[in-house]
């Protein structure tokens, strides 16, 4: 399982590296969490892609992603329909420590951000005891 974690100021960034991450490795499932402060630059939908141990009512989606079969949850700290009600940071980390300890040990972390956002990441990763590696947003 690879995990890849970004924010909708550095949109652009993400859906590349997603795309790029696709098609170096389409067996390997992915998920795309991306997060918001503010409105979103897209409009999002109602994800049709299931995320196992996801929170319950978390099913807001990136649009261009689900269209490549991409699995993506959204978090925003405004309290918008079906995202995650807080930063994506939070958003990760609780569906990081619902997994089973065996699929957990399987998942690599891949951030897009800012410096501030990729040391909390690392910080994250360093938490739940898996790697970061950081892509140039």
């Amino acid at each position: 399982m690879r995990l890849l974690i970004g924010t909708d100021s550095e949109y652009a960034a993400v859906i590349r590296a997603a795309n790029e991450m696709q098609q170096a490795d389409a067996r390997t499932p992915l998920l795309v969490l991306v997060g918001s402060g503010s409105a979103f630059s897209f409009k999002p939908r109602p994800s049709t892609i299931l995320v196992p141990a996801m929170p319950a009512g978390v099913i807001a989606a990136v649009p261009a992603l689900e269209e490549f079969g991409i699995a993506s949850r959204l978090a925003s700290e405004l309290g918008l329909p079906g995202c995650y009600d807080g930063p994506v940071l939070e958003l990760a980390q609780q569906w990081l420590q619902a997994l089973e300890p065996a699929l957990l040990a399987q998942v690599g972390i891949t951030v897009v951000g800012s410096d501030d956002f990729t040391t909390l990441a690392r910080e994250l990763g360093a938490s739940v005891g898996l790697s970061v590696r950081v892509v140039p947003g």
